[in-house]
């Protein structure tokens, strides 16, 4: 055996797993940080601390079995990877929080005007009529509209013939089955429509105030508060009026 083979052979006998403790002093391998549970303050390994100990683990690997170059390269581009969608995640953030507060200031405006509110309180002004809306899903041979008070009393009645199918407008000047003006405030609406040579129950968008406006932390949705006192969001809002 040659003294070449005898030094190669000692040293393989002698050679140890690579651990925390066979390094220079202060220095841990990244694969002992990686297996660790997390910290209970929930510190996270940052971008330099990865480097040191990818550094270290470079200057203290095992020569004679080195880590393959395959293996820094995964650990690099996993790294990569994830600091890459830990700025995405940072930057969405702080678009969603930008267009919510836009698309608070610009809902702003619509506080005191009304908007369609489908099975609402319609709310009678003094000195005003009230509108109302309804969508046919077919022709109907005639349409019903009764107008309630607070009380469940039949106020008015609304009378509408032959209709094709689609939205179909309404409007109640505020007054009784006897002619006389009714006391402002909120009254409900109902109707029925003849489709197809069946009476059917069929939903009234009425026009309520917004009187507030609330933005939601998770997806910066803009919810307009009524003056009946629901909510509705903006989405939702199929017509707006003064």
């Amino acid at each position: 055996m040659s003294s070449s083979d005898t030094i190669a052979s000692n040293l393989n006998s002698s050679a140890m797993p690579l651990t925390s403790s066979s390094l220079l002093k202060n220095v841990t391998r990244y694969e002992d940080i990686q297996n660790q549970p997390a910290s209970k303050n929930g510190a996270e390994m940052g971008k330099s601390d990865f480097l040191t100990l990818f550094t270290a683990q470079l200057k203290n690997q095992d020569p004679l079995d080195p880590v393959k170059n395959e293996a820094f390269v995964a650990q690099l581009a996993q790294f990569s990877q994830l600091e890459a969608s830990t700025n995405m995640q940072n930057s969405m953030t702080q678009l969603v929080d930008s267009l919510s507060g836009e698309r608070l200031l610009s809902s702003a405006a619509l506080i005191g005007k009304r908007v369609a509110v489908s099975g609402a309180p319609a709310q009678l002004r003094e000195g005003e009529d009230v509108g109302a809306s309804i969508n046919l899903s077919g022709d109907a041979t005639g349409i019903q509209l009764n107008v309630y008070d607070a009380r469940g009393n039949l106020v008015q009645e609304l009378i509408a013939g032959a209709t094709p199918a689609g939205n179909v407008e309404f409007t109640w000047d505020g007054t009784d089955l006897a002619g006389n003006r009714v006391a402002p405030g909120n009254y409900q609406f109902k109707a029925q429509a003849v489709i197809d040579g069946k009476t059917t129950s069929v939903p009234v968008d009425t026009l309520v105030s917004v009187t507030g406006l609330s933005t939601s932390d998770i997806n910066g949705a803009v919810t307009l508060e009524l003056s009946s006192g629901g909510t509705i969001l903006l989405s939702e809002v199929k017509h707006i009026s003064d």
